[in-house]
């Protein structure tokens, strides 16, 4: 071993043999390499390759987390990380291996060694391993906090000026730091792998990974994702655009590095299909108080004059009331209306305009946290205590006054947030409403896949409403969602709810025109049990219909219109779907329920 290395590896620590398992370990240079590849998801070409230790074979310190336990109990984590460090190095020289190498390397020890050596020897020392500095990414990982970061940030800027890179190591794992991505600016990031397992199936995954892509763009980051497990998990990361992937489902550690990814995985990432991303599982609890537009309102105290508050009233025309505070906690509110209703009236100001104007305050008023969900005021709007129709109410951070709002605003903003909620999520059904419906169309027009676009609607559906009431009518609602759920390939196929009796279905599955008249046959089979005896029995209802006319109506029954959509034809989601519902007012005349425009 060159003086250099050996330097290097003793560093920190002294290894003399025979004081612990590890020590031998050490001394034996008995440690040895294994290269788990990382891919590039775009074209599946192997680009990197990780460095992992293993032990001995067959011995208590084989695998890395006891490696790392004994570094641990006997003093040696320096030294064992360089040890690490060395061994790949001395692999991936020795064979020329192709592509990258990411080598682990704690904050610390990188500080020590390059204190040590500095920029000169580290050169050499790699120099000595015949690898070249633009082949090595050194992967920071956080096991233990960064006690110096700016340090840390000083000398990865010496370092990569000799050309080699960095990577942050498991991000998002809870001791990863959003600063030290800020400031040492890695030119890799990898995302650990609670975030990226099992993401085909948790929307709340998806939207941290897509958080993490915003920020990564900032920086100019490549990210990694790391535990990719199954092929529904590399087809969600693979269409988000995430461009590395790691995991054992695109290759294990092994002694050799992988010159090429293996077929499964390789035709995966080769599909054209595009996958259908999980949705989040509750509807978005809407936005905050401190979202809306709160009026910057002069106040009043208890003992404030009567003549004073009306100076106040007077010099504000919009003004709809005041709030009474005690120091910077409001006790009350004045109504505008009534206050001034008394202060007109004959010899109320030589008689009461110098008393206090506590004596016209609400002592109940309505407080509102800022950081309160205007979900959470629905309450407010449906209680039997109307009066923040008249006095508004009082906003408040932490019980100190911020502002003041009206009834009117309370009302709108509960409404707006009702309807962009649904927009992404139906309250209904919880599928994914007309936001994520376009995003999916234009997520398929985009890579210009074949796809069949089908608007569902249900046939009579309005007297059912009518007839049996809301609460029914939801359930046959429900019920539609339900059974198009089990037709759906919840990989290749998206199901949204635009809305009432209406959804959307966007099919990449080959067999589309089957799933949908089991879709249809299958509804109409079990709406009947929807429906009393009688109807079942007479095959429909007698109702009034949009014209008050009194008439039979069939059993509720279903018709899909179908578009088979070429993605080279389109570039807008609107163009598909307003043929999709064309479709459907033909498929109403259509004997099976299901009919398919054909495009000219």
């Amino acid at each position: 071993m060159p003086s250099s290395r050996l330097r290097l590896v003793t560093s920190g620590a002294r290894i003399t043999g025979g004081h612990g398992p590890l020590e031998s370990v050490l001394q034996d240079r008995a440690l040895y390499p294994v290269f788990q590849p990382i891919v590039k998801l775009e074209d599946g070409s192997v680009h990197a390759h990780e460095a992992l230790i293993r032990g001995p074979v067959d011995t208590a310190l084989h695998t890395p987390d006891k490696l790392l336990l004994a570094a641990k109990e006997e003093g040696l984590s320096n030294a064992f990380e360089v040890a690490c460090v060395s061994s790949a190095l001395e692999y991936w020289g020795r064979h020329q291996a192709a592509g990258r190498l990411f080598v682990n390397i704690s904050a610390e020890t990188l500080i020590q060694a390059y204190d040590k050596q500095g920029g000169t020897g580290l050169m050499e020392w790699l120099l000595d391993f015949r690898v070249t500095p633009r082949k090595l990414v050194l992967e920071i990982t956080e096991h233990e906090r960064v006690d110096n970061m700016d340090r840390l940030a000083e000398v990865v800027g010496e370092i990569r000026s000799t050309g080699l890179s960095l990577a942050l190591d498991d991000f998002g794992d809870g001791r990863s730091s959003l600063r030290l991505w800020s400031q040492i600016k890695p030119e890799v990031v990898k995302i650990d792998k609670y975030f990226t397992r099992n993401i085909s199936a948790h929307g709340d995954k998806l939207k941290t990974i897509q958080a993490l892509q915003q920020i990564a763009t900032i920086f100019g980051t490549a990210l990694v994702a790391e535990g990719i497990e199954t092929a529904e998990d590399l087809r969600v990361l693979r269409d988000m655009g995430i461009e590395y992937g790691q995991g054992f489902y695109l290759g294990r550690p092994d002694r050799c590095p992988l010159d090429f990814l293996a077929e499964t995985p390789r035709r995966v990432l080769a599909e054209r299909q595009v996958v259908v991303f999980p949705e989040l599982g509750r509807m978005s609890q809407g936005g905050h108080l401190r979202s809306l537009s709160l009026l910057r309102a002069p106040t009043v105290s208890p003992e404030t004059h009567n003549d004073e508050l009306a100076k106040v009233f007077m010099d504000n025309p919009a003004l709809h009331a005041v709030a009474v505070l005690d120091g910077e906690r409001p006790v009350g509110i004045i109504n505008r209306v009534q206050f001034m209703n008394e202060y007109s009236k004959l010899y109320y100001r030589e008689v009461w305009g110098r008393k206090p104007c506590k004596m016209h305050a609400n002592f109940e008023p309505r407080l509102i946290e800022r950081e309160h969900s205007v979900d959470e005021l629905v309450g407010i709007l449906t209680s039997q205590d109307q009066r923040y129709l008249s006095d508004g109410f009082i906003a408040t951070d932490n019980g100190r006054y911020v502002g003041l709002g009206t009834g009117d605003q309370l009302v709108r903003s509960v409404t707006e947030t009702r309807i962009e909620a649904a927009r992404h999520a139906n309250p209904l059904t919880f599928l994914p409403g007309n936001i994520p419906i376009t995003q999916h169309i234009e997520r398929l027009l985009k890579k210009q896949v074949r796809f069949v676009a089908c608007y569902a609607d249900l046939n009579h559906f309005k007297p059912y409403n009518d007839y049996y009431g809301y609460w029914r009518g939801d359930e046959m609602i429900r019920l539609l969602a339900r059974i198009a759920m089990e037709q759906c390939d919840s990989q290749r196929d998206f199901l949204g709810h635009v809305g009432g009796d209406d959804f959307i279905l966007l099919f990449q599955s080959e067999d589309w025109r089957a799933r949908c008249e089991r879709l249809v046959s299958q509804f109409a089979e079990r709406a009947l049990l929807l429906f009393d005896d009688a109807a079942r029995a007479a095959g429909g209802i007698t109702a009034e219909d949009r014209y008050g006319v009194t008439r039979f109506f069939p059993c509720t029954t279903l018709s899909i219109g179908a578009v088979v959509v070429d993605g080279q034809q389109f570039t807008r989601a609107e163009d598909v779907a307003n043929l999709a519902a064309m479709a459907k007012h033909a498929a109403k005349h259509s004997v099976t329920g299901v009919h398919e425009s054909v495009l000219t």
